[in-house]
């Protein structure tokens, strides 16, 4: 399965449940850190968790499992690296906190259509 079918799945299972501000930025071609990031946020920590475990269950279905996870535990920042996608979910204020979208602005925002 190529990245862009990963982060096109991870990101409608985002959007399935009502993932906050979901955004999706193409890195290849500034890092070989991997090739997209997929940055989304939750209103509370339930949110958060089903957002992750949405993720992980719709792209357990098509046979790609994460290579690591971090954060899972206290719902703040929880990380999903799939290796070349790396899923971002946030609660509200440390996603503001850390602004990821900035940080990675050289990168190419792109929409799920897109992909």
């Amino acid at each position: 399965m190529t990245a862009k079918e990963i982060a096109k799945i991870a990101a409608n299972a985002i959007e399935d449940k009502k993932g906050i501000d979901t955004k999706i930025i193409e890195i290849s071609k500034i890092s070989v850190m991997a090739d997209y990031f997929v940055i989304s946020g939750g209103s509370n920590p339930n949110q958060v968790n089903a957002l992750v475990e949405n993720v992980e269950e719709e792209l357990s279905k098509a046979g790609v499992h994460a290579k690591h996870i971090e954060g899972h535990g206290n719902a703040n920042w929880v990380l999903l690296d799939y290796g070349d996608v790396i899923i971002h979910i946030f609660n509200e204020d440390d996603r503001l906190f850390y602004d990821l979208e900035k940080i990675w602005s050289d990168g190419k925002d792109i929409s799920i259509e897109e992909l």
